[in-house]
């Protein structure tokens, strides 16, 4: 089944009714009754060989296959928007014009978050964009392919220069080796807003929330979360879905990377009519929080199976979970939960008896992944132990909540302390460098030509601002 899928594109999450209603069709033209939703909130649909003809017929949607990664789908909090936290200048049309400059599928993973919610992941891309606290400018931590370390952008970025920062990196993301090359390329011939770093990134601690059933949204709306156990989802309900929607004019669904989605701007006066289609398809709105905080791969019956063993377990011994979030680990997806289940890949049988999977048990420091150091809690346990093992590490976490408060997340938070630097000269205007080592081909300066020999005319190439401009400043080597 993992073979047949494929991904829809869907910038954000974000997807009109109209648009749902073509990507059922599509499902339901594939001989299928229902769709999956995606980590990076898209939506996966297993179409078999013998319907692959049928794509020509729906080019309006961006769908690739999954096993042949040609782009990736980009995430955002857009789904958070006045309902959870949120930078006050942040607001859905701001989301929405950024997503609208992108006028390509990236290769690379791209993520457009509000660091003061917790329902979609910080640095889960390779490119993270991450609201400031000064308006319409983005904090950018990178984390490009072969990189080890996710390492902070010197400068911020003005939400309407987004797309150009991640068209200039994009089509380089398997060979830019270092920070400094990554921004020597996006400064490459832009004219782009930035704005020096006045503050290190803060990324407040919250508890993982509770997304799911109809809620107030102010005096005269409701949202609403929705999300199956099993992550198929009836065409049939989606389809009743959308064209409520288009009924009440509600532009916009909006899906989660915990394989849900949620409607908002529910009409206050509507509510009964989206209460008795629930209850005409029968949908539970209000599953235990237990349910709600797993990240599961896609199409992966083993995978579900352990959720559920666990889920059940959790259950019958009365624990909670609420806030944390727990995931199992996936070739194709990396750990964006605090507690990441490992599975340990080894032979079926030995000598002809079966062999009991082994699993490997981390958390992320402080129980937030946002910090991405996870450390080893248990190492190859077989699965009745990891019920325990979760217990314990669940307790650990409610022991020491609100004990660490939230943490600076800046160079001096992920970078070794001890790394060696070198001496550049950085425009005090725009942020460019000019590298002695590499010099300016593009102004016919050589590489190894001194700042002090550059010829009293030359300018930055970024913002043309004169030599009195430059500063010298220490470039990280890595």
């Amino acid at each position: 089944m993992k073979d047949s899928l494929h991904r829809i594109l869907v910038k954000g999450g974000v997807i009109s009714p109209s648009e749902m209603l073509r990507v059922i069709s599509l499902a339901r033209a594939a001989g299928l009754d229902g769709l999956h939703f995606g980590s990076r909130q898209d939506i996966l649909l297993p179409i078999g060989q013998e319907y692959t003809h049928l794509l020509k017929d729906y080019t309006q949607l961006d769908i690739k296959p999954l096993a042949k990664p040609a782009s990736s789908n980009i995430s955002c909090s857009y789904v958070t928007t006045d309902i959870f936290p949120k930078t006050p200048w942040l607001t859905s049309v701001t989301y929405l014009y950024i997503l609208e400059q992108f006028s390509f599928s990236p290769l690379l993973e791209v993520n457009i978050t509000d660091p003061r919610q917790r329902l979609v992941p910080l640095f889960s891309g390779h490119l993270n964009f991450i609201a400031s606290a000064e308006e319409d400018y983005w904090y950018l931590y990178v984390q490009l392919p072969g990189w080890k370390d996710t390492l902070p952008f010197p400068a911020l970025i003005h939400s309407w220069d987004i797309a150009k920062v991640v068209m200039a990196i994009d089509p380089f993301g398997e060979t830019l080796p270092d920070m400094a090359a990554t921004v020597t390329r996006v400064n490459d011939k832009q004219q782009l807003k930035l704005k020096n770093i006045a503050e290190d990134l803060s990324i407040p601690f919250y508890p993982f929330p509770y997304y799911e059933g109809m809620n107030r949204l102010g005096e005269h709306q409701y949202w609403l979360g929705l999300y199956w156990r099993n992550n198929w989802y009836d065409l049939d309900f989606m389809e009743a879905i959308s064209e409520l929607c288009m009924e009440h004019r509600i532009g916009k669904l909006s899906i989660t990377p915990w394989k849900s989605f949620i409607v908002s701007g529910i009409p206050a006066q509507r509510r009964l009519q989206w209460e008795k289609l629930l209850g005409r398809f029968g949908i539970n709105a209000r599953h235990s929080s237990l349910e709600l905080n797993w990240h599961v791969p896609v199409a992966d019956p083993e995978a579900l199976e352990l959720k559920r063993f666990l889920v059940r377990a959790f259950d019958n011994h009365d624990i909670s979970t609420y806030g944390l979030t727990i995931g199992i680990d996936a070739a194709y997806s990396n750990p964006f939960t605090s507690i990441v289940i490992e599975r340990e890949q080894a032979e079926a049988t030995i000598d002809g008896f079966p062999v009991r999977p082994l699993y490997n048990l981390l958390y992320a420091r402080n129980f937030d992944p946002n910090t991405r150091d996870y450390q080893e809690y248990a190492r190859q346990v077989d699965r009745s132990e990891l019920v325990a093992l979760l217990i314990e590490l669940s307790r650990l976490y409610f022991k020491h909540l609100n004990e660490v408060p939230g943490e600076t997340i800046g160079a001096s938070a992920h970078e070794p302390k001890a790394k060696p630097e070198r001496s550049v000269h950085q425009c005090s205007r725009c942020m460019s460098i000019y590298d002695e080592a590499l010099g300016d081909p593009d102004q016919d300066i050589p590489p190894g030509t001194a700042f002090a020999q550059l010829p009293p005319a030359y300018a930055c190439w970024t913002c043309s601002g004169g030599k009195q401009t430059f500063r010298q400043a220490q470039l990280v080597v890595e």
